[in-house]
């Protein structure tokens, strides 16, 4: 019998153990042939009209998967190899060398690699059209997308993976050197020391995951203030994260074992016991485990959120279907005739918004910073009362104002979040070549009125100050348009961005607001989401091994409590509640942080951008429950049939 036999003989015997590595892993080469076949796919690239970010975009998710899975991959040998360790002992006994047991399972991992990959490209390709259609229907595309085989992708996908494979096949080689054979024969004997309890490492524990929620709350008024906050969140939160797992969790279960009534009650003794001894070579995995779930969490619900209100990102950023400055009387004709050609999307509203634009300043320059001159000598753009009862009615605002004669109504700039107490604590100083008014701010209005431009800083004054106003300097004239399904009007946001004077006129459409955003945002979405149940495979996958590495380990001890008479369903409820700890407190935590970051993160993209985070929060963290409850309940039913059969 040869070494390459024997390790096919190997494999077929552990198929059960490899399987969810199996999957996995397969899982992982499916998403991220996905990713390559769509980057190279000339069906996605023609559908996805206004994105620039498409490209930088799949290839920065298939470094972090690569990246992933290669850790995913080493951490799973290093779990086979440890479990056995005592066949490797017996071939070392009968007189096989080392190198030769190194080359069998040189062999196996390369085997089931290769199976691996080759059925995950499988997969992936007849998979591709189903994902692109996907992503398409994220995007809000119509188009067709045909069946393609990328060689390109495919080619792609099987270098990355044959290093990959390489890389940890070598692994297993080398790890046969690194145990002497007393040592593989005593493995599954030598017990983990029992972590001593620290209450004072435990008490910093919680000081740090505390202090990193606390600052990650923290508003902020610069950019250094945000690195600062989100710098000594990150550290507290992976310090804190470690410690808990390291002295916390030692702290309670030493607390549960001074519980006498409780602690001998069923097999209660044998369960805390079992995690004390095993936390020690836990801590890392459920640090890692833990860290990840809060960062896919956290990823996604960005993602979802971005997305789920892209339409009120856009409605603020085009309040109109179309605008743009007047540039003549032949210019803005032919603006008109495009609209009013489109029959599919009639007019509802088409106004002239005069606007005379001032230099100016506030007391503290904190409402209209100095880099707003600085861009453009004249940042402050006035609109008449009159005039903004004209946009209302376009738009169906039901605010109305009446500002006096020395108060400004303040539209809120966008990207910002400041509120109505910040304008009332400035005087605005309006500068024309020949004269100066200084007015206050009596009100602010939430809804936009402008499409975006910077410098962004409108208000509205009194009809009795603009014509002031009117007298001592010029009006420019914005031209806009408000019609049926803004939303689906391609053709004809096309034929006026194409005209030759539309970018001096700014013009600006809903549609290409609209669809940029939907095709940013569902890309991060598609991404986030495959990534995330990659991270969620990978990471049940790792508890998966280590709780039945310490199964086989554990065996012969709960072959003694069944002989002492143990029931059976004593010592399956006490897996329950053991594996329930393992699986439960780093998903716990986990989402524990990610709706901390994302509540602190939601105030500060809500006044920004109003972005809501409550669906995509909880459509994310049942998603995520839902397949670790998957893994838990696999877990335990094969750690039973290992110890309880």
């Amino acid at each position: 019998m040869t070494l390459f036999s024997t390790a096919v003989k190997n494999m077929k015997g552990n198929f059960r153990n490899y399987l969810i590595y199996f999957v996995s892993m397969m899982f992982s080469v499916v998403i991220y042939h996905t990713f390559v076949s769509l980057q190279y796919s000339t069906d996605i690239q023609a559908s996805i009209a206004l994105s620039k970010n498409v490209e930088v975009t799949f290839k920065t998710a298939s470094f972090v998967l690569i990246l992933f899975v290669f850790i995913f991959i080493w951490f799973s040998n290093s779990f086979f190899t440890r479990k056995r360790k005592k066949e490797v002992a017996l071939y070392s006994l009968l007189g096989v060398r080392k190198r030769s047991i190194g080359k069998m399972l040189f062999y196996e991992n390369l085997i089931i690699s290769t199976i691996v990959l080759a059925a995950g490209i499988l997969i992936g390709t007849l998979l591709s059209k189903m994902f692109g259609m996907l992503l398409l229907k994220l995007l809000g595309t119509t188009a067709e997308i045909g069946f393609h085989v990328s060689g390109s992708a495919i080619l792609n996908t099987t270098l990355v993976f044959a290093i990959i494979i390489l890389i940890t096949s070598i692994q297993g080689y080398r790890l046969i050197y690194r145990f002497k054979l007393i040592d593989l024969f005593q493995a599954d004997k030598q017990a983990e020391s029992v972590p001593k309890a620290s209450p004072l490492l435990a008490l910093l524990a919680a000081i740090l995951l505390a202090t990193g929620y606390v600052f990650i709350s923290l508003s902020f008024d610069s950019e250094s203030d945000l690195m600062r906050n989100y710098g000594v969140a990150f550290v507290g939160i992976t310090l804190g994260t470690y410690l808990l797992f390291r002295c916390l969790t030692v702290f309670l279960l030493r607390l549960a074992q001074k519980n006498k009534a409780r602690y001998y009650r069923g097999l209660s003794v044998v369960g805390t016991s079992q995690l004390l001894f095993r936390m020690r070579g836990n801590v890392g995995t459920l640090t890692i485990i833990a860290l990840l779930s809060a960062f896919t969490l956290l990823a996604t619900d960005i993602a979802f959120s971005q997305y789920y209100t892209n339409t009120k990102h856009a409605e603020q950023t085009s309040p109109f279907s179309y605008m743009h400055l007047s540039q003549g009387q032949a210019f803005d004709e032919q603006v008109n005739r495009i609209i009013a050609a489109d029959n599919k999307h009639a007019i509802t509203a088409a106004i002239d918004i005069p606007v005379i634009k001032s230099s100016g300043r506030t007391s503290s320059g904190a409402v209209l910073p100095e880099r707003y001159s600085e861009e453009d000598d004249k940042p402050v753009k006035i609109i008449s009362t009159t005039t903004y009862g004209v946009i209302a009615k376009a738009l169906h605002l039901e605010r109305a104002v009446n500002p006096a004669k020395g108060e400004a109504v303040a539209v809120k700039t966008m990207y910002t979040d400041y509120s109505l107490s910040d304008y009332k604590k400035e005087k605005l100083t309006l500068e024309l070549p020949t004269q100066s008014w200084e007015l206050s701010f009596s009100d602010l209005l939430e809804d936009r009125i402008l499409s975006w431009t910077f410098p962004d800083f409108v208000i509205v004054i009194s009809d009795e100050l603009y014509h002031e106003l009117e007298q001592l300097s010029t009006e420019v004239l914005y031209k806009a348009y408000k019609v049926e399904g803004e939303s689906s009007t391609v053709e004809t946001a096309t034929k006026l961005m194409r005209l030759d004077r539309a970018e001096k006129a700014g013009l600006t459409s809903y549609y290409h607001e609209y669809k940029m955003g939907l095709e940013d945002t569902g890309i991060g979405t598609f991404v986030a989401v495959f990534l995330g149940l990659v991270f969620l495979a990978a990471t049940g996958s790792i508890l998966y091994f280590k709780q039945l590495t310490e199964a086989h380990s554990d065996k012969e001890r709960y072959t003694i409590l069944r002989k002492i008479g143990v029931t059976r369903k004593e010592i399956r409820a006490s897996i329950l509640k053991q594996s329930l700890f393992i699986f439960g407190l780093p998903l716990l935590l986990g989402i524990t942080h990610s709706i901390v970051v994302v509540n602190a993160m939601s105030k500060l993209f809500s006044n920004l951008v109003d972005v809501n985070f409550t669906v995509p929060v909880l459509f994310s963290t049942a998603l995520y429950v839902m397949i670790y409850l998957f893994y838990y309940i696999l877990t335990v039913t094969s750690f039973n049939k290992i110890v309880n059969s």
